[in-house]
């Protein structure tokens, strides 16, 4: 009795250090368990971290006679201004560049346009098939919301056993596509908030694409400033000479600047981070101290890590919230009914992007130096590992049907409900499914032999021609541009990215650091 006594006396006195203690403890249980579970590829972070979730969330229910299944309270504002940043700035400093941009317009095509076309089909689809299930309630924005909320992806478990080494096409394509589609679902839901839908009509639908592009455009414009303002400081400040402290300090406070920055102007920052932390790792990283290097990709590392653990690790809890299930007012059929209707319609709009998509990409980026880059089977693991919902779609669930992590409202308990539900479903049943779909498709012996020919060089590479020059003659100018004309119509992706990389290493390197490109760019 004793015991217990002391335990109650030291939560009432630190009523806000315990659960944080707590959960902090809970991760540190979720890094051993994923460590002892490292060999074991089926299972990954996010499964592992959403099992301990459940378990923990059990046990707090059970301690709380059924009150409550969590430790701290998750909200929107947390998520956004806190969670997230590490987690997208990671990626875009992580990122394997050459590859990126060598998929550029693959990735957007999937990235951007295939977010319109998904969530299109799940507001589309959901607007009819809900009120015919006896799900009612739902506001225009708020089937609007449904449709990005459900078309943001997480890759995380196909990126887990998709090997950079073995199959860098598929990689960098799922990798690249899963954090543009991200951003862009955020964008394209912030936009929705801001248009007026009791008045929707072809006016408001430009309207809505124009603040897209503005939100787009503008973030992307802030992010690569950012990125090269950092670049060009450590260049020309030399940090390093005194302490590589602050290098490190410079660059996280000036990336956690550009998303804070991004914010208050009403912008995305989760496109300004990302794409500040492709800037810096293109530039500033180059300009750092050796040593700062190595600490600086753990860090960063470190702590996208941390925080992708803790949301799952709060998915898990937050499915035996009793609060939710109670308010709730749907029967377990409408509800289950409704959950198949949102799984059925990502898989619909998913399909319905990829594979003409697929195939347009193929066309833009056609070669004769190899086959076509994206086969069926490479098409169906694309589809595939977009098919999994995660932390974005929790967030902007919360963000469209709560108040500061908290509903009284019975629809709103239910989206929330469904969202869970999804993001369980799609997490565990398509993330242990992954690895054999992907082994059965691409045995290891006949691994993606398309991805090997990255790397190859052209033997076009001499027919690239520098721009029109003052000191030729108009006719040799003329003919250049002929050349260059043709060159860009029969290889697209391959020229741009050949032009983009002279004008990288005459201009941009000098100023802001970095070595110079070696070796011709793919084909």
């Amino acid at each position: 009795m004793e015991m217990f006594e002391f335990i109650r006396n030291v939560v009432q006195q630190h009523e806000k250090v315990v659960p944080i203690s707590l959960f902090v403890a809970i991760l540190c249980l979720c890094l051993v368990i994923g460590h002892l579970l490292e060999e074991n590829r089926w299972v990954n972070e996010s499964i592992t971290a959403i099992f301990i979730g459940f378990i923990a969330g059990t046990v707090i229910l059970f301690l709380s006679k059924g009150k409550s299944s969590h430790i701290l309270r998750f909200s929107e504002e947390l998520f956004f201004m806190y969670l997230l940043p590490p987690i997208i700035f990671n990626a875009g400093f992580q990122m394997k560049k050459k590859q990126f941009f060598q998929n550029f317009i693959t990735i957007m095509l999937f990235g951007v346009i295939g977010v319109f076309i998904s969530a299109s089909i799940v507001t589309v689809g959901s607007w009819w098939l809900f009120p015919k299930l006896g799900f009612v309630g739902l506001t225009a924005r708020d089937y609007l919301a449904v449709g990005t909320i459900f078309s943001a992806t997480d890759t995380v478990c196909t990126l887990q056993v998709l090997h950079q080494d073995e199959t860098p096409l598929l990689h960098s394509l799922v990798f690249g596509e899963g954090v543009v589609n991200d951003a862009t679902s955020i964008v394209l839901f912030n936009a929705i908030q801001k248009i007026d839908v009791a008045r929707i009509n072809s006016r408001s639908s430009l309207q809505l694409i124009g603040d897209f592009f503005y939100l787009f455009s503008t973030s992307t414009g802030l992010g690569i400033t950012f990125g090269l303002v950092t670049a060009y400081l450590l260049k020309t400040l030399y940090f390093g000479r005194h302490s590589t402290v602050r290098e490190l300090a410079i660059m996280v406070l000036m990336a956690y600047l550009s998303y804070t920055l991004a914010e208050l102007l009403a912008l995305s920052g989760i496109l300004t981070v990302f794409f500040c932390g492709i800037l810096m790792s293109h530039y500033a990283w180059h300009n750092v101290t050796e040593s700062s290097r190595i600490t600086t990709r753990h860090i960063f590392a470190m702590m996208s890590f941390v925080a992708e653990t803790f949301i799952f690790l709060y998915v898990g809890m937050d499915s035996f919230d009793m609060e939710k299930w109670k308010i709730t007012r749907l029967s377990f059929g409408t509800l289950m009914a409704s959950f198949g209707t949102i799984v059925f319609l990502i898989l619909l709009g998913r399909a319905a992007f990829i594979f003409p998509l697929s195939a347009f990409s193929n066309y833009m980026n056609r070669c004769p130096e190899r086959p076509l880059p994206l086969t069926f089977k490479h098409q169906v693991i694309i589809w595939w590992a977009g098919l999994m919902r995660g932390a974005v779609s929790i967030a902007l669930a919360f963000k469209q049907f709560t108040y500061s992590g908290v509903t009284w409202d019975p629809i709103g308990a239910a989206m929330l409900t469904n969202t869970i539900i999804v993001v369980l479903f799609t997490t565990l049943v398509f993330g242990f499914l992954t690895k054999p779909l992907i082994y059965y498709l691409l045995p290891p012996r006949a691994i993606d032999k398309t991805d090997s020919s990255l790397g190859s060089k052209s033997p076009k590479e001499d027919t690239i021609l520098p721009l029109l020059s003052f000191e030729a003659s108009a006719s040799t100018n003329i003919l250049r541009a002929k050349d260059s004309l043709t060159m860009l119509i029969e290889r697209p992706v391959y020229t741009v990215h050949s032009y983009w990389r002279k004008f990288d290493d005459t201009y941009m390197r000098p100023i802001f650091g970095g070595p110079l490109s070696s070796g011709p760019p793919a084909c």
